[in-house]
């Protein structure tokens, strides 16, 4: 096990802080505009347009917007899979049935009704969508520290499109990392969706 690096974890607390102010600066109809045009891009993207199984997650608060794309996706025919958080902060999968198979949860989340299919599930999907607060050019994603995500992908067979859902101005040039962080291979942004080039 590599030990912690707290320089590159101050750094993120400070990057995160200063990401969560501005979009808890940002406008309802910048938020609702943000939502629509990063559904409509990803309903386009031919790694989505092919997908079976989608594995997403539902937005709160004035992150980009997921309602509208899980009931777009839904009615395009995806199975979709929403996560379900456990005490240990690791996610468990159930399936989305429409904003009726929803429930209040735990840290103001709604999360699905439906059997849990194991923590495991998140690998049968095709294409997993994630949340985030930035994302570099290379795909290292910043999340809310918290390990959630971090441990999903690590469970996500390598060659499957992992997409973070950011408004424009959060893809990065750079941004800290820590050995147990997992990159992404794309950015869904208002703007349209960014590939990343894997580092090797």
């Amino acid at each position: 096990m590599t030990g912690p690096h707290p320089l590159q974890g101050a750094a993120k607390l400070a990057l995160r802080d200063q990401l969560l102010t501005a979009r808890r600066r940002r406008a309802l109809s910048e938020v609702g505009a943000s939502a629509r045009a990063v559904a409509d891009h990803l309903l386009a993207s031919p790694e989505v347009r092919r997908a079976a199984t989608v594995a997403a997650y539902v937005s709160v608060g004035t992150e980009p917007g997921t309602t509208a794309l899980l009931d777009l996706l839904v009615d395009a025919g995806k199975r979709v899979l929403l996560p379900v958080l456990l005490p240990d902060n690791d996610l468990d999968w159930a399936a989305y049935h429409g904003p009726t198979s929803l429930a209040p949860a735990r840290r103001g989340l709604l999360e699905p009704v439906g059997d849990p299919l194991g923590v495991e599930a998140v690998a049968t999907a095709d294409v997993v969508l994630v949340p985030g607060l930035a994302v570099s050019r290379t795909g290292m994603r910043l999340g809310r520290g918290g390990g959630s995500y971090d441990r999903a992908l690590g469970r996500v067979p390598v060659g499957t499109f992992t997409c973070v859902l950011l408004y424009d101005d959060e893809v990065l040039p750079d941004v800290p990392a820590e050995p147990h962080d997992r990159p992404v291979t794309a950015a869904a942004t208002p703007a349209g969706v960014v590939r990343f080039s894997p580092r090797g």
